[in-house]
């Protein structure tokens, strides 16, 4: 975590992001393709880009569990990043994000508003790795997701590509290979 702030802090975010999240979500939360599961790999995703990047993974947290809160449905949804952008707005109002501040905040709702328009570029860094943690789930659906169309250097990373792929479709991570000793054969007695 970069200093700006804490494990803690990122702690009571999600746990106050996933609250209200699943409170408004219509689909579903736990085997759907837009719930529980996926917000979670997206945080998961989204913390590890932050780290790479040295950015503040606050806004990351909240983008995590928002960004896809007000789908209708499972398919096409066009107005979801709008809509939950402007959720997030309406609990602002409400003071639900305390300790985000208002640059962060503005970087959040860009980021939820424009999260499935297929943008590889914005002025902030911030909103560049919200996208790409949720691109890096996208084995949920069948797609691998394709270097070019990611916005960050660590998203981009092979390693990174292949470790979400097997997150998004359920396969174990590479245990490392065990170690093979080659034992001498005997000596025949000519």
């Amino acid at each position: 975590m970069t200093s700006t702030t804490s494990t803690a802090a990122c702690d009571r975010a999600v746990r106050r992001a996933l609250s209200l999240a699943r409170s408004v979500f219509p689909l579903e939360l736990r085997d759907g393709i837009h719930g529980l599961p996926h917000w979670s790999r997206v945080w998961h995703h989204g913390r590890r880009i932050a780290t790479a990047l040295d950015l503040d993974p606050l806004p990351m947290a909240w983008f995590a569990f928002l960004h896809d809160s007000q789908r209708l449905d499972d398919g096409r949804d066009p107005a979801h990043g709008s809509r939950a952008a402007d959720f997030a707005v309406r609990l602002r109002h409400q003071g639900v994000f305390d300790g985000l501040p208002a640059a962060g905040f503005e970087r959040l709702c860009e980021a939820m508003r424009l999260h499935s328009d297929g943008h590889t570029t914005a002025d902030d860094l911030t909103i560049l790795a919200c996208w790409d943690a949720d691109r890096l789930d996208l084995g949920r659906v069948g797609i691998r997701p394709d270097p070019r169309r990611l916005c960050t250097p660590p998203a981009r990373d092979p390693v990174v590509l292949d470790a979400a792929w097997r997150m998004s479709v359920g396969v174990p991570r590479r245990s490392p290979a065990p170690e093979v000793t080659v034992q001498a054969s005997p000596r025949r007695a000519g």
